[in-house]
């Protein structure tokens, strides 16, 4: 990456230096001829004067063009959100050893923080709040072991329940049915479904009693609805009724005017790693997109890329959970799990450069 002495208005690193852009650190760095330092394009420091400045690939770069590392930043070292990460990964492997979830105050000292702190930075690196996060992963390992065939019980406290008392009281909300009936498959469970026609194609809208649990899109009506099946095997589909279509029509609406916004409950099913992923994903503004390193590294595993790409293949709420605005590195449209083609006319649809 070369020097350029007086940036445009138009150079992406030059807009990423003037709104201290944290997700553009250890992409380059830039330096100010003026003061003679260098600093990461997060850095709070006073905007510079754009003639004085040069930009670098790589902090060797800087110094061997004279300059030194800012104090105040310190360009050389992890970023705020690199450091807030290892404290977050640090945390999630706390929760997931500990046989009971430990409080707020435990999880902040650990990491040398308080309570009110630690709180706001785990939320905005994970998506989630400590809470959350820790009671997502107990529902998991219920799952993971009535799935294996442990009995409720031994799901239930092998999970780092306490009491069964407590479980049950929060068994619906995990599970979204009794945790006998999970362990059976799921029989009983209902999902109410009606498909539409939008600009894009078939699109099938799915409903569980705790909210629209898929949104798939594809060009034929019927494969649509075989998906639907292989997804609930055991559940008992009924179409929908008048009242079930119009919902129907307010997702068409949102695919087709993207701006009004959709809000609806939803009924989110996947992994911990899953909804941390899909989590970051609904952040993503309208109109804007964003890379899968970007999610990697706000969700605070900037190594799990192939892992964030799995994720976003595995979304099965389309527009609701907008994969579509993911892209490569080099801004170039990869894989969609409903084609492409649609990836492409959803982004225009939203205005994304």
């Amino acid at each position: 990456m070369a020097g350029l002495s007086i940036p445009t208005a138009q150079d992406p690193r030059w807009q990423a230096v003037l709104t201290r852009d944290r997700a553009a650190d250890g992409r380059f760095w830039y330096s100010v001829a003026s003061t003679g330092v260098y600093c990461r394009p997060s850095c709070a420091s006073r905007t510079a004067n754009p003639k004085n400045v040069r930009f670098h690939e790589s902090t060797a770069a800087a110094r061997a063009a004279g300059f030194r590392a800012c104090r105040r930043c310190n360009p050389d070292g992890l970023s705020v959100d690199a450091e807030n990460a290892a404290l977050v990964v640090k945390i999630c492997a706390l929760i997931d050893e500990a046989e009971s979830v430990p409080s707020l105050a435990e999880m902040a000292a650990s990491v040398e923080l308080s309570p009110t702190y630690f709180h706001r930075m785990f939320k905005a690196v994970t998506g989630v709040t400590p809470k959350a996060y820790a009671a997502a992963r107990r529902a998991e390992r219920v799952r993971d072991g009535l799935a294996a065939g442990d009995t409720v019980t031994e799901a239930i406290y092998g999970a780092g329940f306490n009491s069964s008392g407590r479980f049950y009281a929060a068994s619906n909300a995990m599970l979204g049915m009794t945790p006998s009936r999970y362990r059976a498959g799921g029989p009983a469970e209902e999902i109410r479904f009606a498909v539409g026609q939008c600009s894009l194609g078939a699109i099938l809208v799915a409903s569980s009693a705790r909210g629209v649990a898929a949104i798939l899109m594809g060009d034929d009506p019927d494969a649509l609805t075989r998906d639907l099946q292989d997804r609930f095997p055991k559940a008992r589909l009924l179409g929908g009724d008048a009242a079930y279509e119009q919902l129907v029509a307010r997702v068409v609406g949102f695919v087709e005017a993207p701006r009004t916004g959709l809000d609806l409950p939803l009924d989110v099913r996947g992994t911990v790693f899953q909804q941390r992923v899909w989590q970051a994903l609904r952040e993503i503004p309208v109109g804007s997109t964003a890379t899968y390193s970007d999610i990697a590294a706000r969700i605070g595993t900037p190594a799990a890329v192939r892992a964030v790409a799995g994720a976003c293949a595995a979304n099965a709420l389309a527009v609701a959970i907008p994969c579509h605005r993911v892209v490569r590195n080099d801004g170039a449209l990869s894989g969609y799990r409903w084609g492409v083609p649609r990836k492409r006319r959803l982004l225009e649809m939203e205005g994304a450069a």
